[in-house]
């Protein structure tokens, strides 16, 4: 199921040919930064995005930007961030996109998005054995989540829910959320469910995920906002993988099943 797809450094990584681009023409092209499609992502959100054991950059959502990258003619870079830097990276022009599991719900007015392409939960991690088995709960418990994430953002949305904790405790990254979660120095995390169903599976912690989920969202690809262009020609790359199976093949090598949504 899981693939490690191994990516070299940005100054190393493969200029495809424009004369190869399906999805866009060269003159189109020319809407990424100088003939490269630099992509932001959290280098600690596996599966989405996250080191190797090699030391490169992989994940699902890095594997799409790559064949989309290919399609259009450019050179894909793979730039980490600084999850709660992501607006400045985007804003200053350091970064085309960002694609990281990125949700648009509550976010929609803030960049010039793809259509999404797959859905997904925020949920409850807890340890397994836990006396927390729904989100009534929580009360009282000691709850982490990701600093300007959409877990927070769910949160701060049920503020019945996040009234009845004792404390939110802000991480940088989930992994750090789940070292604190595994040691008792939490009770719960608020996570993506996509991306703590993985990390439980792949590192067998002794941790369950709640039936109840706290929202559902949809991940899309984060553009700045006007950046119509850009936005288009990876909505038609995305559109074109669809229709010949390479969503699904990627998909499939990451989760298991298709659980994508374009087309």
């Amino acid at each position: 199921m899981k693939k490690l797809l191994t990516m070299a450094l940005a100054a190393s990584m493969l200029v495809m040919p424009l004369a190869a681009c399906d999805a866009a023409d060269a003159e189109g092209s020319a809407a990424a930064t100088n003939g490269k499609f630099v992509v932001g992502f959290d280098a600690e959100f596996p599966p989405m995005g996250f080191i190797a054991e090699d030391g490169s950059y992989t994940g699902f959502d890095l594997e799409l930007a790559a064949e989309v990258a290919s399609r259009l003619g450019l050179e894909f870079v793979a730039q980490p961030i600084a999850w709660d830097s992501k607006d400045q990276e985007l804003a200053s022009g350091n970064i085309d996109c960002i694609w990281n599991g990125f949700t648009i719900s509550g976010r929609e007015d803030e960049y010039t998005w793809t259509e999404p392409y797959m859905s997904n939960n925020q949920v409850v991690v807890v340890n397994a054995g836990s006396d927390i088995s729904t989100l009534a709960d929580l009360a009282g418990a000691v709850v982490a989540v990701q600093k300007d994430s959409s877990g927070l953002a769910a949160l701060e949305e049920n503020t019945e829910l996040l009234d009845s904790f004792a404390e939110l405790v802000q991480v940088d990254d989930y992994l750090n959320a789940m070292m604190e979660l595994e040691s008792g120095a939490v009770d719960a995390i608020v996570m993506d469910e996509i991306v703590a169903r993985y990390q439980i599976q792949e590192a067998g912690s002794n941790f369950v995920v709640l039936d109840e989920s706290v929202a559902s969202e949809e991940y899309g690809v984060g553009f700045a906002l006007g950046n119509e262009e850009l936005r288009d020609q990876v909505q038609a790359a995305l559109e074109e993988m669809a229709a010949d199976g390479t969503l699904a093949e990627i998909s499939n090598e990451w989760f298991g099943e298709d659980i994508t949504t374009v087309g």
